[in-house]
């Protein structure tokens, strides 16, 4: 059983103890915990907060666990870390409540200097490389309440760094099954020059009764003239409230391609933020959501230019049921002198119920003259005559509801290059749908 502890400083003391870390990462962890000590709990009325009301979140009562509760023998389920990729996978990495569980890395990624594996390893043995970028570079305990709360608990996650013009050519995957109620994951992938991977990133619970948490960060430094592939799919039980801070810096002629999927937990509040930092920069943000029930999902995306000549290009698609509801809150911002930059972002929401609700909220902040940003946002509820069109076919109501909505989806679905991942979102959309 894992030890109950208080969100106190002693409790960070204790948590670093525990994991026997050095000095420099207590020293993170406790400026943290004073950053969070001095921050107030986010209300409606702060603006990025003010369609997600936490005020029913019980935080005092979610404490952290000294052992991260990993070692109850919870059957973690087969799929969690099963191929995902038409190419066999480089590396696989399953932990339940950040307890590492099972761990492979080919020898051939191994030779080529790529290092991937659990958190906790990493900082005991890679410890320069990791405290060079550990909430340094990308999320910072600075950026709020729970990033500060995360920097000062964190448990469990993933490091993956590829060297300077390695091909890591075989995909890497990580998985987390969360039973303990409380998780506190972080991933840090870090691409050196001329570098290039694809990761999957899978993060997993069961049904259960009363809160849960997860406030997890994610980290995604592409070095310069680097390629990264980046896939996060969340699939926590309808109990787990879930903070997340997640950051892509993008350098000079790099590209990120990140695809986000987020199909559970009772209430998602996640900041996700690409700084395109060099010219020839590129990224890609592709989001798929589906809320049911009473689930609450609100998606805050940032689309940095801080250098002239990038690129990006955001598409969230959801659809929604019941009474849930979702909020996407976009911003394009382009420096004083990112000139010729070309950002996109649109937010597509399907309506599946009357009762449900869908806030889309596009921005830009503009401070250069030559560029071209441009932005779109719909809701919309299913289309009557193309279910018509489909059941005058002779296919019945519920098969044809089911085809809309896949045709819905794929366009998003189509940005995602592996067929074992759009068949794991589809196969949880059509769960859902019912």
């Amino acid at each position: 059983m894992a030890e109950l502890l208080s969100f106190t400083r002693d409790a960070v003391q204790q948590l670093s103890a525990s994991l026997n870390e050095p000095q420099w990462m207590l020293d993170l962890r406790l400026r943290a915990w004073e950053v969070y000590a001095s921050m107030p709990v986010p209300t409606p009325q702060d603006e990025a907060w003010r369609r997600t009301d936490i005020r029913r979140l019980k935080l005092d009562a979610l404490g952290p666990s000294l052992n991260g509760n990993g070692g109850d023998g919870a059957a973690i389920p087969e799929y969690l870390g099963a191929q995902l990729t038409d190419d066999a996978a480089g590396g696989v990495l399953v932990e339940a409540n950040g307890v590492l569980k099972s761990y492979e890395l080919s020898d051939e990624l191994r030779a080529q200097g790529v290092i991937f594996g659990d958190m906790h390893t990493a900082v005991r043995e890679h410890g320069d490389l990791v405290r060079k970028y550990f909430m340094t570079h990308a999320v910072r305990v600075e950026d709020g309440k729970f990033a500060a709360l995360h920097g000062a608990f964190w448990r469990g996650g993933v490091f993956l760094y590829v060297p300077r013009n390695v091909v890591a050519a075989a995909p890497l995957h990580s998985a987390l099954w969360a039973t303990s109620g409380r998780t506190f994951t972080h991933t840090l992938v870090v691409l050196d020059t001329n570098a290039e991977a694809t990761f999957i990133d899978e993060y997993a619970s069961p049904a259960g009764e009363g809160q849960a948490l997860h406030n997890g960060a994610i980290e995604l430094i592409v070095g310069d003239g680097a390629n990264l592939r980046y896939a996060s799919l969340q699939d926590f039980g309808t109990n787990v409230w879930q903070f997340n801070h997640e950051c892509g810096r993008v350098g000079r002629d790099a590209k990120l391609d990140w695809i986000t999927s987020v199909m559970g937990t009772r209430l998602t509040k996640a900041f996700q933020t690409t700084e395109l930092d060099g010219p020839g920069g590129w990224a890609r943000m592709s989001g798929i959501f589906f809320t049911n029930g009473r689930q609450h999902v609100d998606l805050d995306t940032q689309q940095n230019h801080n250098a002239p000549d990038t690129t990006s290009d955001l598409l969230y698609k959801g659809a929604l049921r019941d009474h849930s509801r979702t909020v996407w809150q976009g911003m394009i911002k382009a420096l004083p002198n990112s000139q010729r930059i070309d950002g996109f972002q649109a937010n597509r929401n399907l309506m599946l119920d009357k009762t449900a609700r869908a806030d889309s909220i596009p921005g830009l902040e503009i401070q250069a003259d030559d560029v071209r940003c441009t932005h779109a946002s719909t809701v919309g509820k299913l289309d009557e005559e193309e279910i018509f069109y489909l059941m005058s076919r002779g296919i019945p109501r519920a098969e044809a509801i089911r085809m809309v909505i896949q045709g819905f989806f794929d366009p998003v679905m189509q940005r995602i290059p592996f067929e074992g991942v759009r068949a794991r979102i589809f196969d949880r959309i059509l769960e859902k749908v019912g």
